[in-house]
């Protein structure tokens, strides 16, 4: 099987998604309270800074001369 290229910004956005749903899951379990309507502009604010990372993991590699990959992967 082939492997994947590392992407980060599906790391950020996971990470984010995780976030909200522990902060919903505390509030349903009576254990942390907070208002409703500071979770979405916080999940807004999570998909910008996730989209921001790939764009700048696809410049980098975009930069990267192809000679810098790993012995032995092709593509």
């Amino acid at each position: 099987m082939r492997r994947h290229d590392f992407e980060p910004g599906k790391l950020v956005i996971g990470l984010v998604l995780l976030g909200g749903c522990a902060a919903y899951l505390a509030a349903a379990a009576g254990r942390w309270h907070f208002p409703a309507y500071v979770l979405l502009p916080a999940l807004g604010i999570g998909l910008c800074v996730s989209g921001t990372v790939s764009a700048l993991a696809v410049a980098v590699r975009r930069r990267r001369e192809p000679d810098d990959r790993e012995p032995g992967r092709s593509g």
